[in-house]
């Protein structure tokens, strides 16, 4: 099964570096000296990771083959894909692969269905999850474990807590004003 770990971004200086940005949450394991990726588009690759570094907080590679900075820029926006078991779990209890989440039915506390997970789309800020709803309509919900409150992965299930408005149109608004209008009775 392959999974996407990094995009490639501009270059670093003269020697064939570029920037990456990281897209998986074991960079030390998918992305070390040595390793071997797949590349989208696949006329890139595959590539061979040469040595990495992380600079003013940003992760640095060198792959085999790239020695200059016109060699680097020609990587722009590549697809880095690692080759992995799809029985391999992440190292963490509450940490999952993409492919484990799609698909998953996802409910409230309630049972109330809600949909089927059919992306997975990773922002800076948090994760959403791209739900289909019944009627074909979607919802994002963010996944984030005040929403998110359960993943069952042998039940196949994503048990939501949504706050109001999220998920349905009625979102309770709060008000600093009194009920009254302001207007006086005569």
């Amino acid at each position: 099964m392959q999974l996407v770990v990094a995009r490639i971004g501009r270059a670093h200086g003269i020697k064939g570096e570029v920037t990456v940005e990281v897209r998986t949450d074991e960079p030390e394991l998918r992305l070390g000296p040595g390793a071997v990726l797949a590349t989208d588009p696949a006329g890139a690759g595959p590539l061979t990771i040469e040595t990495g570094r992380v600079h003013s907080g940003r992760l640095l590679l060198r792959f085999e083959g790239v020695s200059d900075r016109s060699g680097a820029e020609a990587l722009r926006n590549t697809l880095l894909i690692a080759e992995i078991d799809p029985e391999e779990l992440p190292e963490g209890d509450d940490e999952y692969y993409d492919h484990q989440l799609m698909d998953l039915d996802v409910v409230t506390a309630d049972g109330t269905e809600v949909g089927r997970i059919t992306e997975i789309s990773h922002l800076p800020s948090q994760d959403l999850f791209i739900v289909e709803r019944p009627d074909g309509s979607e919802v994002m919900i963010p996944f984030v474990e005040e929403i998110v409150t359960e993943i069952d992965l042998e039940e196949q299930k994503a048990v939501i807590n949504p706050p109001p408005g999220l998920i349905d149109d009625r979102a309770e608004i709060a008000s600093s004003r009194d009920d009254a209008s302001g207007q006086e009775e005569s």
